[in-house]
């Protein structure tokens, strides 16, 4: 799924043509066929990705000569890629306070509104409730709403199309960066107004879409409310990839009323490539385990501690620079809920040097706190691009920095479904 939504960024650029041609990989994907591409404009509210069959790919021949080999299943794709101006885009989410409309927006007439997915004609499938159901106070960010519309007139009547050739096929939507919020709001409609429930959704380096109200909503759409088992985990119908220091996940704020849903894989490692230990399924929507722990121990805000922190970062750094072998307690982790500042632990060190650490860690930790994961916005260029794969650049080969790496080994964990081309 990484190797499919990288192609996006071929759309609006060189281009993706068909059968299934463009500069990057699309060569590892012989089995697919390009229904349309679409491409909405330069701005926020831009959409462009595009919708391709797989027909399945299978060889024949196993490792001891016989049997078949299953590369890829059959399935309709949806891929939306982020926006052309990611940086400016992701600082106005972290910096501007954004404008919100309920979901669906007010001046839907009711044939619209059923179709934005406001009625919930579908939700008792399989479920409860059967009644009809609206999604109570819910709002959606405006720029995010403003992308599916643009782009929902070039997708559903292809996607309906295609649906209609191949009935059996499942839909598998996938995005990057904000394409991941448009993918979102394209699943809800699809998978509640149309009442396709063979709807899965991949986002890697999604943003926040909404309230809590909202992401109760789709929680419920896709069964993610639902308390999972370890084998439940594996045929998630949503599936939303994080990385360790991508602050997308965790804009817009949390001040300003937005929430992260759940389905989360969390992806530990910083690096390329993640091993199966580097990943995490998440339980629920705030697993402390997860992007949820990164901002909590940002303490809730910039410069949590203010002018000390400053101060203690420049002692540290001046220490470092004059003694290799200077230790130095972190006065963060000290001040506890007590409010003691270590004059114990340190007593007559000025705590330095007694059950602390070394000046590297403790640098690293100020960093840290000075600048919260939602505040690295240079790891705009790499850990939000590294998701399995260097996304964000359509040449040859794809990204240089993955050239010469080999593709994901699918058959060397059971929790297949986080690797190679045909899964995440």
């Amino acid at each position: 799924m990484a190797r499919l939504v990288d192609i996006t960024y071929c759309v609006g650029t060189t281009g993706v043509s068909k059968p299934f041609s463009c500069v990057s990989r699309c060569k590892d994907f012989p089995s697919m066929q390009l229904e349309r591409t679409w491409n909405t404009g330069l701005l926020l509210s831009d959409s462009c990705g595009y919708i391709a069959v797989d027909h399945g790919e299978r060889k024949t021949g196993g490792r001891n000569g016989g049997g078949t080999v299953v590369i890829s299943e059959p399935a309709i794709i949806v891929a939306f890629r982020g926006t052309y101006s990611i940086t400016n885009t992701i600082v106005d989410l972290s910096t501007v306070p954004q404008e919100y409309v309920p979901y669906p927006a007010p001046d839907d007439d009711e044939e619209e509104e059923d179709n934005i997915g406001g009625r919930n004609r579908n939700v008792g499938k399989g479920r409860s409730d059967n009644n009809d159901e609206k999604c109570t106070n819910c709002t959606v960010h405006m720029g995010f709403l403003a992308s599916w519309r643009n782009a929902r007139d070039y997708v559903l009547p292809t996607l309906k199309a295609a649906r209609a050739k191949h009935p059996d096929y499942p839909v598998h939507l996938v995005g990057h960066s904000l394409g991941g919020a448009v993918a979102a709001l394209a699943a809800l409609e699809i998978r509640l107004s149309l009442g396709w429930q063979d709807v899965q959704v991949t986002t890697f380096g999604e943003p926040r879409i909404g309230n809590q109200a909202l992401v109760d909503y789709l929680d419920k759409a896709f069964g993610l409310d639902i308390e999972e088992d370890n084998d439940a985990h594996e045929t998630r119908a949503y599936r939303r990839v994080t990385h360790v220091n991508d602050p997308v996940p965790l804009l817009p704020l949390t001040e300003w009323g937005c929430r992260s849903h759940a389905g989360e894989v969390y992806i530990s490692k910083l690096n390329l490539p993640p091993a199966p230990e580097d990943l995490r399924l998440c339980q629920g929507d705030n697993d402390p385990e997860c992007m949820a722990g990164a901002e909590s121990s940002d303490g809730g805000g910039w410069f949590d501690g203010s002018l000390r922190e400053v101060t203690d970062l420049l002692a540290l750094a001046a220490a470092k620079g004059t003694d290799p072998y200077f230790q130095h307690r972190d006065l963060v982790a000290v001040d506890g809920d007590d409010g003691d500042t270590g004059s114990d632990a340190g007593a007559g060190n000025d705590g330095v040097g007694i059950g602390g650490e070394s000046t590297a860690t403790a640098l690293t930790s100020k960093t840290n706190r000075l600048f919260p994961t939602r505040l690295k916005l240079w790891q705009l260029f790499f850990a939000h691009r590294d998701y399995f794969w260097r996304l964000g650049l359509c040449v040859p080969g794809g990204d240089p920095a993955d050239w010469g790496r080999e593709k994901y080994n699918l058959t060397q964990t059971k929790d297949s479904f986080v690797f190679g081309d045909g899964e995440l």
